[in-house]
């Protein structure tokens, strides 16, 4: 069972050696980078080529780590036994599995996605060290012990806005996606919109890297972004003609696909005054 990318996902070797090691290993695969670098495709991905289903946790600021185990909903049985409803006296009928559950009961093996484990409190990847570790948790109100009978491939993403802890951490095989040089950006575009002139493509990508690195900028563009701005491109029929810039016209063509707030436009539509002005 090894991951070697797929036709419309370009992995590179170092992406492709972290996943088998990570399965291999039987441990989480903790994946750090820029938003938009392609993390969460990655498990898709990774299921996909692997033939298994994938199961999805989106984590958010509320979401708290027994939500991924299961939820007792106590009110629904005290309204249940006050109606003298029969199936109050099953507790099992008030607990609703979570993620964790649902992979750790699947009949097969599968692929787990944990989604911007980051986005939550800073306990909540502590809450999970033992059922992540151990692949078993205990329910309290049933008794029961609940243990993965096939050991799903558990993919965890990070937008790296806080500090995970170091406990957490140990437990995990980590890999940090950079964001893709030239060649490697080809072949994703290249994916993405087979076919695409190779004039139209050089133009936008040397404009796409020339803006990530322009200083001051406060969000660089990213890698699903410039996809974006390229399928507007295509839609729009654009040359690579009328994609050069000279310094007066610093902001690039439908640059609201790649600037995502008014600083960084405000930046660009300075640099142009400023070249206006020394003519």
């Amino acid at each position: 069972m090894k991951f070697q990318g797929t036709d419309t996902y370009i992995a590179t070797d170092d992406l492709t050696v972290a996943v088998n090691a990570a399965v291999t290993l039987e441990r989480p695969l903790l994946v750090k980078g820029e938003p938009g670098t392609g993390k969460t495709e990655l498990a898709r991905q990774v299921a996909s080529a692997l033939g298994l289903p994938m199961l999805e946790w989106n984590i958010k600021s509320t979401t708290k780590a027994q939500q991924g185990l299961y939820e007792y909903d106590a009110v629904s049985r005290l309204r249940d036994s006050q109606l003298g409803e029969e199936k109050v006296h099953d507790v099992g009928n008030y607990i609703k599995k979570g993620k964790l559950w649902q992979a750790f009961d699947a009949d097969q093996k599968l692929v787990l996605l944990i989604d911007e484990i980051d986005k939550a409190d800073i306990e909540f990847p502590n809450d999970l060290l033992q059922e992540l570790d151990k692949m078993e948790f205990h329910v309290y109100e049933t008794g029961q012990t609940i243990k993965a009978r096939h050991r799903p491939i558990v993919i965890i993403t990070s937008n790296n806005e806080k500090e995970l802890p170091d406990a957490f951490l140990r437990r995990c095989f980590f890999h940090y996606i950079r964001f893709p040089d030239v060649d490697t950006l080809r072949k994703i575009v290249e994916v993405h919109h087979p076919g695409i002139k190779e004039a139209l493509l050089t133009t936008a990508l040397t404009q796409f890297y020339d803006i990530r690195e322009q200083t001051g900028l406060k969000k660089k563009p990213s890698t699903s972004e410039v996809l974006d701005w390229l399928k507007l491109i295509l839609a729009e029929d654009l040359t690579s003609e009328d994609l050069k810039r000279d310094g007066a016209n610093a902001l690039p063509q439908l640059h609201g696909a790649l600037l995502k707030n008014e600083q960084d436009v405000h930046l660009f539509e300075r640099l142009a005054f400023m070249a206006r002005s020394q003519r």
